[in-house]
């Protein structure tokens, strides 16, 4: 039997030991595949991963980024690249890491968006009904914008969860495979015990999701997604809502409320409070927004 190829074991590796999500493993793979079709455009023959140097991954980069790629998602490429390399390197299959030192280009810092306070109480307060699947969006959406939850963390909730929901608090996984617990409003604590309520006419008698889509197995990410922009073109508002915006804006109203940087990070379960200090620049660029339209010596002529 010929052994898998290199990118396979390791994509093998990272979803069955490494428990990551099938979605971290997709962008992997999709980007060793671009690397892969960069180094079979090389005009050297026979060049494999053994034999990449350093100015070849730069070379890559400068196509790249000349055929259109922006500066994140070259980051995002490189952080990929560079963890197979370390792996093949941890195997003994190549000695040095050919991207270790190379930078994507820098990339224009931008913030994230975040809808206003007024326009996240007009996207939850809509009378759903007693509808099951509508009862069930407004769990998610209340749950999303009380919590701070990722899609992937909301998506991956079992009814094990809701001892804890007794307590004001919801026990979520997160980015590598940390737990941490989280508070939850009373207004999301109450929409999810009405969902609960009704879930058995949607779910599997097998299901042990919390949240399941219209088969009755656990709700896809990409389901949530579509439901939360239909939501929000229903209600009017005027940007485009996907769920991590209710987390951003999560944060962001957090932080305006009650300045505590550490608590925000700990329930958005940043690693780094870096992360977390984008929100500080969101906050400021509304009080400067406030000074520009109130103080009479900002207004300009």
């Amino acid at each position: 039997m010929i052994p898998p190829a290199p990118v396979e074991r390791y994509l093998d590796e990272l979803a069955q030991q490494r428990r990551q999500s099938p979605h971290t493993v997709s962008n992997y793979r999709r980007d060793l595949r671009v690397l892969d079709r960069l180094i079979g455009e090389l005009p050297e023959e026979n060049v494999g991963y053994e034999r990449l140097q350093t100015h070849h991954i730069r070379h890559f980069v400068v196509k790249l980024h000349a055929a259109g790629l922006g500066g994140r998602s070259l980051a995002r490429m490189l952080s990929a690249w560079r963890g197979f390399f370390r792996w093949l390197g941890s195997r003994g299959e190549i000695g040095a890491n050919p991207a270790d030192g190379v930078k994507a280009p820098k990339r224009p810092h931008l913030l994230p968006k975040v809808l206003s306070p007024d326009q996240a109480i007009h996207l939850l307060e809509r009378d759903v009904g007693e509808e099951a699947l509508e009862l069930r969006d407004q769990a998610m959406f209340e749950l999303f914008y009380s919590s701070g939850l990722r899609l992937a963390e909301l998506a991956s909730l079992d009814l094990s969860c809701l001892p804890d929901l007794t307590d004001g608090e919801i026990r979520v996984l997160g980015k590598r495979n940390k737990t941490r617990i989280v508070p939850v409003g009373g207004k999301a604590c109450a929409a999810i015990r009405r969902w609960v309520e009704r879930r058995a006419e949607v779910a599997r008698p097998e299901a042990t999701a919390l949240f399941v889509g219209q088969r009755g197995a656990r709700i896809h990410p990409r389901v949530v997604e579509e439901r939360l922009k239909r939501r929000a073109e229903a209600q009017g508002l005027p940007v485009g809502v996907y769920p991590h915006m209710l987390r951003h804006s999560f944060a962001s109203h957090l932080l305006q409320s009650s300045g505590d940087l550490r608590a925000v990070q700990e329930m958005l379960g940043h690693a780094s409070i870096a992360s977390t200090q984008v929100y500080t620049h969101l906050d400021f660029q509304h009080l400067a927004q406030v000074y520009d339209i109130a103080h009479p010596r900002a207004k300009r002529k």
